[in-house]
């Protein structure tokens, strides 16, 4: 008698599993999950900028849900104040001194909604947590948790009610993205599903503890070619001659886009960064930190003009 061996189908990959529970909420969009998936395996924070209702929140919470992070929502308002935000000392009888009582900031992924509906007061309180993972308060310095995210999102800046972020600012996050409207196929899909809100409240972590520090560190060992740091040279230069832009993108921005696409690069399963890792995060890494010197610069896809603009070597 024969015994049919089983075999047991192999386990999906932490990646995957990602991006297959972001996409089972977030419909149609399996780009912008990818992009804002690569910029937080970069160590990068990140920002959603889109009109109100097209499914920014949603995707920052399914992010967070989804890397088993201790998270937190702060909704930015024009009467916030930086202490809502990092915390405040309270003066206590009892032991005759202050004691210090932690805001919202203290935890590994925040959800900054509606970023740019603050005041620039507010919004600078971000500045130091982003770039240093650490605060500042009562003229003692309190580190963060590690990982720390910021995943803001934001309005148009000609919508009404909204202060523009300065570009020191915009410069602390590796990459912008933007969801647009769903396909007809896709709003069918959520006209007729399940409501979206009832879906995340049974979202489950799809990574388990440690696993995307793991990948953190994979993306870091990921290899990029000499030649693959030409092309990146190449574009960053362009924007600096070009006289389109204002100012060109800095050195920050050069590694930010190396960092992407090696994070790029892991999540296609490779181990080595291609031309094509370098072109799919162009656009997210660069659009947010170049002003048009111009109208007619305005008017154009920044990302596809620079990719016609440089050849790879």
């Amino acid at each position: 008698m024969l015994l049919k061996r089983q075999i047991q189908a192999p386990s999906r990959s932490p990646v995957a599993r990602v991006l297959d529970s972001a996409g089972g909420i977030i419909l149609g969009k399996e780009n912008q999950i990818r992009l804002a998936l690569a910029c937080l395996l970069a160590r990068g924070h990140l920002l959603i900028e889109d009109l109100p209702g097209v499914g920014k929140t949603t995707l920052a919470h399914v992010l967070a849900k989804s890397l088993g992070l201790q998270f937190q929502r702060i909704q930015f308002t024009s009467d916030m104040l930086p202490a809502d935000i990092i915390g405040v000392a309270v003066y206590e009888r009892e032991s005759g001194g202050f004691r210090f009582y932690p805001g919202p900031i203290f935890a590994q992924v925040i959800l900054a909604d509606e970023v740019n509906r603050a005041t620039p007061k507010t919004q600078s309180a971000l500045l130091e947590a982003m770039e240093e993972h650490q605060v500042t308060a009562e003229g003692e310095t309190r580190p963060l948790p590690k990982p720390f995210f910021v995943i803001a999102t934001q309005n148009p800046s000609e919508s009404v009610g909204t202060f523009p972020l300065p570009e020191s600012q915009l410069d602390r996050f590796l990459m912008r993205v933007e969801l647009g409207y769903p396909g007809h196929d896709a709003e069918r899909s959520l006209l007729t599903g399940v409501d979206r809100r009832d879906l995340l409240a049974t979202l489950e972590p799809s990574l388990l503890p440690g696993e995307l520090v793991a990948l953190q560190e994979q993306v870091r060992a990921v290899h990029v070619a000499p030649a693959l740091l030409d092309y990146v040279q190449a574009l960053v230069e362009h924007t600096r001659r070009s006289p389109d832009f204002a100012a060109g993108l800095s050195p920050r921005a050069a590694l930010g886009l190396v960092h992407s696409a090696r994070a790029w690069a892991l999540i296609e399963g490779r181990d080595k960064v291609i031309p094509e890792d370098v072109q799919a995060v162009l656009a997210g890494v660069a659009t947010h930190r170049l002003r048009p010197a111009h109208d007619a610069a305005r008017r154009v896809d920044i990302g596809a003009m620079l990719l016609a603009a440089v050849p790879i070597p």
